[in-house]
């Protein structure tokens, strides 16, 4: 049996992508002012990017925002040398209001490796658990498994088209109504895994990106409501700022990207900083493979108009 972590920031160990270029730019952009301000973590996760930042501008404050319980005892451990520098809120950041405005609001877009690691969430199609997928499993809601036989194929195949830009989603939806057994339950991940595999022509699977990476994204999109989510951030987000404050957005898939830039471009709240993505360089690639996909693009409040004289 493998050793069980000894505490829950031991089981949510994982490197933060792009600290390098976000650190650099935050550098060049935070204002002097701001570095003794607070900022928001909108997902905290295991407090890798807010641990950076604390550490570098020891006059910030951080609000760190996570509905997923492991992700919040592994943050409160590793940031707990910070002290009452840190406030930790069970809380998804599309239900969150600030109770003042902030310096800086950063969000990492991306599921941690440590869920990915554990069979149980449902993530991961490298190992075999139940199709479960909620970032918020105390919470309830409609599970993996349940939206699968909840659907018709037709629907199935346009929800793994729309959120997995899958080109095979028809073939695939097929094979996974065909799979399903007497109750309409399907068996678990590694059995999807297999299942969307199949789909591909033999070459096609032995590519560097696993067959099933684009279904299993669609249907964590749809049980979480990413893209809803994701929208009312970016609605909320610029009113959180202070003038000249920084919002900083890290994506992993294009539709993300595409919602990102699209905010930061038409948003008259916002300005912004970084006019391309922010990449991994090849040595963070070959460290951290999950870096391979992150973008990150960052923009600045506008101050407000001044009011014309009547």
């Amino acid at each position: 049996m493998p050793d069980l972590p000894s505490s829950p920031a031991q089981g949510f160990m994982h490197v933060p992508v792009l600290a390098e270029p976000l650190m650099q730019t935050l550098a060049a952009e935070l204002s002097e002012q701001r570095q003794s301000g607070v900022f928001i973590d909108a997902t905290l996760g295991g407090g890798g990017h807010s641990g950076l930042l604390l550490d570098r501008y020891p006059q910030l404050r951080l609000l760190g925002l996570d509905h997923d319980e492991t992700a919040r005892l592994a943050a409160a451990e590793r940031l707990e040398q910070h002290g009452d520098r840190v406030t930790i809120v069970a809380t998804n950041f599309a239900d969150y209001t600030p109770p003042h405005p902030v310096a800086l609001v950063l969000a990492d877009l991306g599921v941690s490796s440590p869920q990915l690691d554990v069979a149980q969430r449902g993530f991961s199609f490298r190992l075999d658990g139940p199709l479960d997928m909620r970032m918020d499993q105390v919470g309830g809601g409609e599970t993996a498994a349940e939206l699968i036989a909840r659907l018709d194929e037709s629907d199935l195949a346009d929800l793994i088209y729309a959120y997995g830009e899958e080109r095979l989603s028809r073939r695939i939806a097929r094979r996974i109504k065909a799979d399903l057994d007497a109750s309409g339950a399907y068996a678990g991940t590694a059995a999807l895994a297999y299942a969307v595999a199949g789909c591909y022509p033999p070459k096609a699977r032995r590519g560097r990106i696993h067959p099933a990476t684009r279904t299993f994204q669609a249907l964590r999109v749809a049980v979480n409501d990413e893209l809803a989510v994701l929208d009312r951030l970016l609605q909320q987000a610029p009113d959180w700022l202070q003038p000249d404050g920084l919002l900083a957005i890290i994506s992993f898939h294009s539709l993300e990207d595409r919602r990102v830039k699209t905010a930061f471009l038409s948003d008259d709240r916002l300005q912004r900083v970084t006019r391309k993505p922010l990449r991994a360089d090849e040595s963070e690639q070959q460290l951290n493979p999950r870096s391979r996909s992150a973008k990150l693009r960052i923009a600045r409040r506008r101050p407000p108009e001044p009011r014309s004289e009547a």
